[in-house]
């Protein structure tokens, strides 16, 4: 089972590759390990506490080490760091470059246009997943003060706000000064929580036992019902998983699997058998046994290093949001935004002020109506684990198709996956009444912003070409049509390069005259993150001084017109940026008489066009050049 020659995927794998920089591997602990690395403050708390009424035993106790343990090493370790991570989109990783690659592989519109559902929906529920995380992860490390002092209770939201707020502010710094800076706190943090874990299993190594699955089938086979429950907690532990997938264009996987396997994973199971080993020794210890670990001096520390580590649990989630929605926008699931490059050299580090702000009101809504880590670890769960199912069915596809896996392979591989991660969904579909709703709520929303924007575009495509002349047809008229021609450069942008572009015709109905030179400019998204130099352009005359110009551009990359119009000048095309006038077509959308979206559908499209940034910022065009033209477009 292994891929194919040339293949896209897995090229980053080669053995012959230099190990990754410390710098580069910080980097790595700071931004991507956060979410999944700070999961030991309430998982192993959350899962006991269940047992509520009734003595926690060793049954108890080894049963959900083992679950937990199991966990980190089918879900994170052989599911996704070596698996699902080989299977990266030119580089670049996250349900929707997957979804793209599994879409390329596929036959028939029918099956893409399911994988691109399938696709969809992990992405909302990946951003469901993206506001419950900084709120419980920031939430469990402030309520550790209650350890220290019981007074400190009331203090524990207002805190809470400020420190979401102040996490939110840096993220127009970029992930790479974020890495820089929460890359050390990390590296610290794990081997704090290694070393108080250590400590404890050497005191008590019976606990260690518990890597056999017998105890977690014990637990299973004496509870039942209560033990599915449980799993609903359990699943705590692998949460900040797909991030894992998600960051993997920020720093490439070879960075982000070497951290996992050498050193995240053993500072998790070693804290994780160290609480075991403390509630076994002390059982009054279950009331937080992540913060008693410790001496008694240690525990105002361990509140503020938590506290600066849960800070950190968001930016893998919060650097996720803004590369998915980057994806959605090229994708055409998302209208354009505003998308700012933090790195003079790497193209995937972004931030996304509109998606921040969201993000940061979602959250803070939940602190103040969830008021604690165990009202909002209800919530939390079934947007994971929901992702995890559709990165299931998507990687089997990919594997099956661009791998060459044998169909027994893919399905008894990814298909055991499935099973898996369906119990683990089904676990947490209890909650919902408790809070579970949330993530739901907010994936369904999302997911009908996305589907409705998608459906939206297509009409109106489809109308444009209804009402468009042809560009053939144009060209061989135009000779005859006595058109006054004027000195200067005009830049029309179309979205069919077949067509002549409204705002052209506009121009000649109002104005009367054509530029001497003219390029039809349409910008290509492509179903890849890049779009290699030798690809990105393509020039053809169509008469004297009118040319079509082809830009593409892939998914994980911003546009910026001007400067590749410049690179013309290679291809014989006279291009001065001075001298260049850009004209577009601005988009005066309204509802049609017989509407061919529902009605709801129709109002989102409408209210996301309106918002929507306008393609001379998103374009990156100097706005001195440009001359809109307005059209009223009925859909």
């Amino acid at each position: 089972m292994t891929a194919a020659p040339g293949g896209t995927a897995g090229t980053g794998e080669a053995l012959h590759k230099p190990v990754p920089k410390a710098a580069a591997l910080l980097a790595v602990l700071g931004v991507v390990y956060g979410d999944i690395g700070t999961s030991p403050l309430y998982a192993f708390k959350t899962s006991l506490q269940l047992f509520h009424g009734m003595p926690v035993t060793e049954t108890e106790i080894m049963g959900i080490l083992s679950l937990i343990f199991w966990s980190l090493i089918l879900i994170v370790t052989v599911k996704y760091v070596l698996l699902v991570m080989r299977a990266d989109n030119h580089g670049e990783g996250g349900i929707l470059a997957l979804m793209a690659l599994a879409q390329r592989v596929s036959a028939g519109s029918g099956l893409r246009r399911f994988l691109s559902l399938i696709g969809i929906a992990g992405a909302c529920l990946f951003f469901g997943d993206g506001i419950i995380t900084p709120a419980i992860s920031v939430l469990s490390a402030v309520e550790g003060l209650e350890i220290v002092t019981p007074r400190a209770t009331q203090y524990i939201l207002p805190i809470s706000a400020v420190v979401i707020v102040m996490l939110f502010a840096l993220q127009w710094r970029g992930t790479g000064s974020v890495g820089r800076i929460f890359g050390p706190v990390m590296a610290l943090w794990f081997v704090a929580i290694g070393v108080l874990g250590l400590i404890e299993i050497v005191q008590h190594p019976f606990v260690l036992l518990s890597v056999s699955p017998t105890y977690a089938i014990a637990l299973c086979i004496q509870y039942r019902s209560l033990a599915f429950i449980v799993l609903g907690a359990v699943v705590l532990c692998v949460t900040g998983a797909e991030a894992l997938y998600a960051d993997m264009g920020h720093f490439g996987s070879r960075p982000i699997k070497l951290t996992w396997i050498f050193f995240v994973l053993p500072s998790l199971v070693l804290n994780y058998f160290g609480q075991g080993a403390l509630i076994l020794s002390d059982p009054k210890a279950i009331e937080n046994p992540f913060f008693l670990l410790g001496p008694d001096w240690l525990r105002l520390p361990m509140v503020i290093l938590a506290t600066v580590a849960t800070v950190i649990a968001s930016q893998a989630l919060i650097s996720g949001a803004y590369s998915i929605t980057r994806q959605s926008m090229q994708l055409g699931f998302l209208p354009r935004m505003t998308v700012r490059h933090t790195s003079n050299t790497e193209e995937g580090q972004i931030y996304v002020p509109q998606v921040n702000t969201a993000l940061l009101m979602g959250v803070l809504i939940l602190v103040f109506t969830f008021r604690s880590s165990d009202a909002l670890a209800a919530a939390y769960g079934i947007a994971v684990t929901g992702t995890f199912l559709c990165t299931c069915v998507l990687a089997m596809v990919v594997f099956r198709r661009q791998y060459h896996w044998p169909r027994w392979a893919a399905i008894l591989v990814f298909g055991s996956f499935f099973v898996i991660d369906s119990i683990f969904f089904a676990a947490n579909a209890l909650k919902i009444p408790e809070g579970g709703w949330v993530p739901l709520a907010f994936g369904l929303g999302l997911m009908a912003l996305m589907t409705s924007w998608n459906r939206g575009r297509a009409l109106l495509l489809d109308r444009w070409k209804q009402d468009s002349l042809p560009l053939a047809s144009f060209l061989a008229r135009l000779p005859q049509s006595r058109t006054v021609r004027v000195p200067g450069m005009a830049v029309f942008l179309t979205g069919n390069p077949d067509y002549v572009p409204a705002a052209l015709l506009h121009n000649l109905k109002h104005n009367k005259v054509l530029h001497d030179r003219v390029l039809f400019v349409t910008v290509q998204n492509l179903d890849e993150p890049e779009a290699g130099p030798d690809r990105r352009t393509e020039v053809e005359e169509l008469a004297p001084g009118i040319h079509r110009v082809l830009l593409r551009y892939g998914f994980m990359e911003s546009p910026n017109i001007p400067r590749a119009l410049e690179d013309l000048k290679d291809r014989g095309v006279a291009f001065d940026p001075m001298q260049a006038s850009y004209f577009l077509g601005r988009e005066v959308l309204v509802p049609s008489m017989v509407p061919k979206m529902p009605v709801w559908r129709l109002w989102l499209f409408l209210v996301m066009a309106r918002n929507a940034v306008s393609a001379t910022e998103f374009f990156r065009i100097p706005s001195d050049r440009v001359v809109e033209l307005g059209v009223r477009v009925a859909i």
